[in-house]
């Protein structure tokens, strides 16, 4: 995998943070290292083509065994974000301008690794006037046109700058699922995720369904960073609210000291209380483990939010 710069160079936006103790992982939190055939092919595969990936890019702690299957998540508009979460290991700064072969690349790509099932996400794009909508619906069009038998994910960002017509742009090139991570509740908002504004990324996956009932929707949050249990079940009753379908909790991992601090790590047993929960008020599909991800085993899991939903409407 690539190696990430030291962190007052890769994040000078969060240089002048003091150092946050980095604890040692509990035993229940094991990844697999980046081995065999299938990681370095799925890593000649990337290379060749230029692109970026978020496994890559957000030190993923599942990339090893994903890569191994051949499985990726392309990062496209570049590898620079505009905003400065303090989550996040991906770099901030000034982004440069919009690569428009890159779509075909990421089509391109998708056919030679074989996927049933992928997911594409980006950076945030503040600077343009459609965070990049366009180019998202571009992407779709062309895996569709190189892959059509390839079911697509998406992972947006949040638009928070832009008119309606950039959600509109995005949800009528007909991905499978849209996503879009809430990420914290919204007492932590202004820490975690101070670019962003919870109930505007709420709203967005409630009109995401206006726009398209049909649509599966999807939303994730981490834990470990200073939430308690009962603002984890509020956020869950407001994506029911929403519609979403589909519900990722995962365990926050500190990507550097300078990076917001681990409060605790949530035993699975915690992780499995969340699960049942989340079954109870109605969500389709619920994924909630310590190294649970948005895009971690996605096909998969897009498999069975299908299932369910047939099962629902009693067709299955």
């Amino acid at each position: 995998m690539r190696d990430l710069k030291i962190p007052d160079q890769r994040h000078p936006e969060k240089a002048h943070r003091p150092d946050n103790a980095q604890p040692k992982k509990p035993s229940w939190i094991r990844v697999k290292a980046p081995v065999g055939k299938g990681y370095q092919e799925t890593h000649r595969i990337m290379r060749e083509h230029k692109l970026v990936t978020v496994c890559e890019e957000a030190g993923c702690p599942n990339a090893g065994e994903c890569w191994s299957q051949g499985h990726a998540t392309m990062m496209i508009m570049g590898e620079i974000c505009t905003r400065g979460c303090t989550f996040c290991n991906v770099a901030t700064g000034r982004p440069q301008a919009l690569d428009l072969f890159e779509p075909g690349r990421v089509a391109d790509a998708v056919a030679k690794l074989g996927l049933n099932h992928v997911v594409v996400t980006s950076v945030d794009r503040d600077d343009l006037e459609d965070g990049g909508a366009e180019h998202f619906a571009m992407t779709i069009r062309a895996i569709r046109k190189r892959a059509p038998d390839t079911t697509i994910e998406i992972l947006t960002p949040d638009f928070l700058k832009c008119g309606p017509e950039a959600l509109e742009t995005v949800v009528a090139a007909k991905p499978d699922v849209f996503n879009h991570n809430l990420e914290t509740v919204p007492g932590l908002y202004p820490e975690v995720r101070p670019g962003a504004r919870y109930f505007h990324s709420l709203r967005l996956l409630q009109r995401v369904k206006e726009l398209d009932p049909a649509m599966f929707t999807k939303s994730g949050i981490m834990v470990g960073l200073g939430e308690d249990r009962q603002s984890v079940l509020q956020v869950m009753d407001d994506m029911r609210a929403a519609d979403v379908d589909f519900l990722t909790i995962g365990q926050y991992l500190q990507p550097t000291p300078k990076h917001h601090a681990i409060d605790r790590f949530v035993h699975p047993d915690e992780f499995a209380a969340y699960e049942k929960a989340a079954y109870g008020k109605g969500f389709l599909m619920v994924s909630a483990t310590p190294l649970t991800r948005s895009s971690y085993h996605a096909g998969d899991d897009f498999a069975r939010l299908r299932d369910a939903r047939l099962k629902k409407l009693g067709r299955a």
